[in-house]
């Protein structure tokens, strides 16, 4: 070993420990920054036309740009927070004023009507006992649940640091990537080791997998939600603008999702004595709303990306289990860089087979 080779190996040895090092010290935000990834490459194009508008001052859109996305995301957390402490009050006061309508003494017969209704009407009458007894459980029940959802928000606020200083990381970073992204990309672009089609083709197949995982995952989810408050709203629902807005958070959700809000909803209308209301939501929660969700993200995700059907949904339900929420982004985009890196492995490197000689025929 001569001493170029020496001085390789070193150099190399002390690189490999700086990286490790710098992996430990850079791993807790590798969420956050992921997130301002995704963002910045999305609203990339916005950001060159804003730098534009202003006369080429790329650092004045960047600023324009972080403070657009913090208040897209502050804004309706503050608004959702403040509606849905104000329907908890609501709802209390609707469970008071069903109490003095007569409500309770309805309420064994409306139970007695549903399916396995006598059962339960037989478990609620041994829980509670008398009829005074059960409207005082009811009308408690209420008042404990009105007080459950403001304390909790109220120690959600308290005790979300974490999630407040990676969101806080997220645009700290968003701002960086829009200010100087392109000239970081440029850098390393630079450094990938591949030829230069090889590296324009991981990008565009980059660009194209995160376009069609972000646009079929909040075009997919906002139409569940507009599907599931209009039928919110047609059947008469409480407060259907916020169960719609809950159905848009939990659409992505591959478990659950958009059921866990129309299900109950439907659960609400049966008990209530409402059943042909209760039917119709269960159908068309079941028929439309959740049905939807398998024609859309395979559409938007699958067509855009190029991403096989079966692998796409492995892809999100290993992404999920594997990072949590940004699984759902991130499963799709590490599946579409491997289908490309087997493309350019097939293109590039792998030897052609030789064609069998057939033996020809002799007369």
């Amino acid at each position: 070993m001569n001493r170029r080779q020496i001085f390789a190996a070193c150099f190399f040895g002390v690189l490999l420990a700086l990286l490790y090092q710098m992996a430990l010290m850079f791993r807790p935000f590798v969420f956050p920054v992921l997130w301002a990834v995704i963002l910045a490459h999305l609203c990339f194009p916005l950001h060159v036309r804003v730098t534009v508008w202003l006369g080429g001052k790329e650092s004045h859109s960047a600023v324009l740009l972080t403070l657009a996305a913090l208040a897209l995301v502050v804004v309706p957390l503050i608004v959702l927070s403040a509606m849905l402490v104000k329907e908890a009050g609501s709802a209390e006061r609707a469970v008071r004023e069903w109490i003095a309508s007569g409500g309770v003494q309805q309420l064994p017969d409306r139970l007695s009507g549903l399916p396995g209704g006598r059962t339960a009407r037989e478990w609620l009458e041994r829980f509670t006992g008398q009829e005074s007894d059960l409207e005082q459980f009811v009308l408690s029940s209420a008042k404990t649940f009105s007080q459950f959802i403001v304390r909790e928000l109220s120690d959600l606020v308290r005790d979300v640091f974490m999630l407040v200083a990676d969101f806080l990381v997220m645009v700290f970073t968003l701002f960086f990537f829009f200010k100087d992204g392109r000239h970081w990309l440029a850098s390393l672009y630079g450094l990938i080791p591949l030829e230069a089609s090889h590296k324009d083709k991981i990008l565009v197949r980059l660009d194209q997998t995160i376009r069609a995982v972000v646009k079929g995952i909040v075009l997919t989810a906002v139409a569940q939600g507009l599907l599931a408050g209009a039928a919110y709203a047609v059947l008469g629902v409480p407060f259907p603008m916020v169960l719609m807005a809950l159905t848009i958070l939990l659409a992505p959700l591959p478990f659950g999702g958009t059921a866990l809000i129309w299900g109950p909803v439907a659960g609400y209308l049966l008990w209530s004595g409402t059943v042909g209301k209760g039917l119709v939501m269960l159908a068309w929660g079941i028929g439309v709303v959740s049905t939807i969700d398998q024609i859309l993200k395979p559409l938007f995700i699958g067509q855009g990306a190029q991403i096989p059907v079966l692998l796409l949904t492995f892809s999100v339900l290993g992404g999920l289990a594997a990072y949590g929420i940004l699984g759902l982004f991130l499963g799709p985009i590490l599946v579409g860089l491997f289908l490309t890196a087997l493309q350019i492995y097939r293109d590039e490197y792998q030897m052609p087979l030789a064609a069998p000689s057939v033996p020809s025929a002799k007369s």
